[in-house]
């Protein structure tokens, strides 16, 4: 064990907590909304209505949080390959 394999495995691991702390919370709400549209989807089926093909804003709050979501979850894959990358490195 160098001291490099101990500097890759400290950053992996601080980019795998902060990845994880910083998408869990808009993931969470992308899981939530997309419930809802669901639900609404369901009601208005339901009910019989024609539905608006067009953009609502909650389409577009669920684009933010998943795209918020998976650039956080990037992170923490980059943590991960530093992970591995200290245990390869000799």
């Amino acid at each position: 064990m160098n001291a490099v394999n101990i500097v890759l495995w400290g950053a992996g691991v601080a980019l795998i907590v902060l990845g994880y702390l910083r998408a869990r919370r808009p993931w969470a709400r992308y899981q939530g909304l997309k419930d809802q549209q669901a639900n609404v989807a369901r009601y208005e089926a339901w009910r019989g209505g024609v539905r608006d093909s067009s953009t609502t804003g909650a389409e577009v709050m669920i684009a933010m949080v998943r795209r918020e979501a998976l650039t956080w979850a990037g992170v923490a894959g980059v943590g991960l390959v530093l992970v591995i990358a200290g245990f390869a490195i000799r």
